[in-house]
């Protein structure tokens, strides 16, 4: 087992870079070979607390940045998609990296590290793919006739100028915000005000509630399976094998290309994790991306 180690947030160096006119908060830490890790939604920088060292006291260059709309970044009122953020992280590969790099994300951060592998191939060395969303949002035919009736109304209320405010307090709310993470992390003492903080500071911004109904009526983007085909960088998929919202058994599709040796992918479980197994079972996830980064070089 590497080295491990826990930053506080607070305690993360964050340095500020101006794109489209727009305030983007990033850190980096470390020397050697580049790692850029993309967080999911709602989360930022922050979640990367655990890894972020760990990567860097073993001989890398890691950055890790808030996207825009997110943690301190600005939070503009426009429209979101994963195309957008595709941009903005290419971008910032050319102001601050400028070699290949490994694309480490969790959720859509992990959806976005794909997307940047297969349309972008010339700045990635490959990508780590933890617990990869399928979509931005879910597409109506993924979801069976009741819950695409009842997603498609809260949708309009929480986009509605009237409604939408009144239920992002109630979203945002501390309490709120833990009930949802008691959902997803199978480890509730991995769920600390620390990480509760994290996720309300920028949800008191003043276009919070903005963004918010902006990124939940967003195009899902690309699928997953649309991309794979395309790939052709190494690819390491680390699954919490307890998550709820993306189950490990829609994993199948990574799991097969590990099967098949030719496709340069592994694929590994963490054992009694949710959906953010990074923050929740750090040790584990270091450890993989650790192994995967030295046989890859």
């Amino acid at each position: 087992m590497k080295t491990q180690q826990i930053i506080p947030t607070n305690k993360l160096d964050k340095f500020s870079w101006n794109w489209q006119d727009r305030e983007i908060k990033y850190t980096v830490m470390g020397e050697g070979q580049p790692i850029v890790l993309i967080h999911g939604f709602g989360a930022s920088i922050g979640h990367w607390r655990k890894n972020i060292p760990v990567l860097a006291e073993n001989g890398y260059r890691v950055y890790a940045l808030d996207l825009l709309g997110f943690g301190e970044s600005d939070q503009p009122a426009i429209d979101y998609t994963l195309e957008l953020w595709q941009e903005l992280i290419k971008d910032f590969w050319a102001a601050h990296i400028n070699q290949p790099a490994v694309f480490v994300g969790n959720s859509i951060g992990g959806l976005l590290s794909l997307m940047v592998n297969v349309n972008h191939s010339e700045i990635a060395k490959g990508g780590v793919l933890i617990n990869c969303a399928g979509g931005l949002n879910h597409r109506p035919e993924e979801l069976v006739l009741p819950l695409r009736v009842v997603m498609g109304t809260f949708t309009r209320v929480v986009s509605s100028s009237i409604t939408g405010p009144f239920i992002f307090n109630l979203v945002r709310r501390k309490s709120q915000i833990r009930r949802s993470l008691y959902q997803v992390y199978s480890d509730r003492t991995a769920v600390t005000d620390e990480l509760v903080e994290m996720i309300y500071q920028p949800a008191c911004q003043p276009d919070a509630q903005k963004v918010f109904a902006s990124i939940l009526t967003a195009p899902p983007g690309p699928q997953p399976t649309e991309l794979l085909p395309n790939l052709e960088r190494p690819l390491l998929v680390l699954w919490g094998d307890k998550d709820p919202w993306t189950p490990i058994k829609g994993a199948k599709i990574y799991q097969d290309r590990a099967e098949d040796n030719s496709k340069n992918t592994d694929f590994y479980p963490i054992v009694n994790a949710g959906h953010c197994p990074h923050d929740e079972k750090p040790e584990a996830v270091n450890d993989y991306i650790l192994n995967w980064l030295e046989q890859l070089n």
